[in-house]
């Protein structure tokens, strides 16, 4: 079946998506900090939902950039995510994910991570299907729609240098 030649438009509003978790023991090392997996795996799930929103399709991760952990999240504190769209492109979708921490004993929320994704919604065969188009709506989100043109243009850059390294 041919794929229709307009991509409908969405907005990044229409794709967000806010994950609320608690840090258990078994979230956590021998230290009492939250694994640096489990919040990759929270980041990834939060990435995807957006991912999903904004295709109505599944949506696969195709790769992560480079993600720091800013401060140790402790047993006990509750983890936020916020996750949104930035752009989407032919078949792939660039999803920022933002991470605070919350301490109920202090109310004090801290930033503690940020990620972008890159995913791909798929068909029912496994095949990369196109996307809706992004419209931001507002300074912010137009300002990450034109920041992730640039991240984009750095990752095909790298994966060409990668590619020509295995070439060797």
């Amino acid at each position: 079946m041919p794929e229709p030649s307009h991509r409908p438009v969405k907005t990044p509003s229409a794709s967000a998506v806010e994950m609320t978790e608690l840090v258990l023991p078994n979230d956590t090392n021998q230290l009492g900090n939250l694994l640096g997996g489990r919040l990759m795996h929270w980041v990834d799930i939060a990435a995807a939902l957006a991912a999903q929103r904004h295709s109505n399709r599944i949506s696969v991760t195709a790769s992560v950039d480079e993600m720091s952990f800013l401060l140790p999240v402790k047993l006990g504190q509750v983890v936020q995510l916020r996750a949104m769209v930035n752009r989407a492109f032919k078949t792939s979708m660039e999803v920022g994910v933002h991470v605070d921490v919350e301490d109920f004993r202090t109310g004090d929320i801290r930033h503690v991570s940020s990620a972008y994704l890159t995913f791909v919604a798929i068909d029912e065969f496994g095949r990369a299907i196109r996307v809706s188009e992004i419209h931001p709506e507002t300074p912010e989100q137009q300002q990450r729609f034109e920041e992730a043109d640039a991240r984009r243009a750095h990752r095909l850059k790298m994966r060409e240098i990668s590619a020509n390294a295995e070439k060797r």
